[in-house]
């Protein structure tokens, strides 16, 4: 949807300043004007400035809000390494940049998403990024995207790193049922602009 159709807020939404990624509270009763939404996320403008709204605020717009996507089904059978790679390089095409309407990936942002196996059928995605530009604010922002549109496969421990130096990591398991995710950021990762 990209639509400068003005939207009233009905409640007030948490947001993030685009480019700077700063937390800030837009008010219930301010006009909106949503001009992308891609990804499940929402650029706004808002008096002049540009906010990104995160999808499971989308009501605030006067939007349904549409649930998170599944988990990739983890098949009977194992799946190669090639196989989930793939299905990694398809998640990530659904990670984009606020301001600009093209995913992560066509942008080229992502230089890299390496697979490592670490047990029968478990893959360590390690995914190496940049940004639109130096210090981006929105980089963290970017990152947790990443690191949430690849962990729709229960096979894989991920490390996203980005041109700040951290990274996030997160790790899930496949033993049926209900993955189980922890964060861990790390600095000294090499730099990529």
């Amino acid at each position: 949807m990209n639509s400068n159709e003005p939207k009233i807020l009905t409640r007030d939404v948490e947001a993030s300043v685009v480019p700077v990624g700063t937390k800030v509270t837009l008010q219930k009763g301010e006009t909106a004007h949503i001009t992308q939404s891609l990804g499940g996320s929402y650029t706004v403008v808002v008096n002049g400035n540009m906010f990104r709204i995160a999808d499971k605020d989308a009501d605030a717009l006067g939007i349904e809000v549409t649930a998170a996507p599944a988990a990739i089904a983890t098949p009977t059978e194992p799946v190669t390494q090639e196989q989930l790679e793939k299905q990694v390089w398809e998640a990530l095409k659904t990670c984009y940049d606020p301001e600009i309407p093209v995913n992560v990936v066509d942008l080229g942002l992502i230089y890299d998403c390496h697979l490592t196996p670490i047990g029968e059928n478990n893959f360590k995605a390690d995914v190496k990024m940049t940004l639109t530009a130096p210090g981006c604010g929105m980089g963290p922002v970017l990152a947790q995207d990443v690191q949430t549109s690849s962990s729709r496969s229960n096979r894989l421990t991920r490390r996203t790193s980005n041109s700040s130096g951290s990274a996030v990591e997160s790790r899930h398991d496949d033993r049926g049922g209900e993955a189980t995710t922890g964060a861990d950021v790390r600095r000294g990762f090499s730099r990529f602009f």
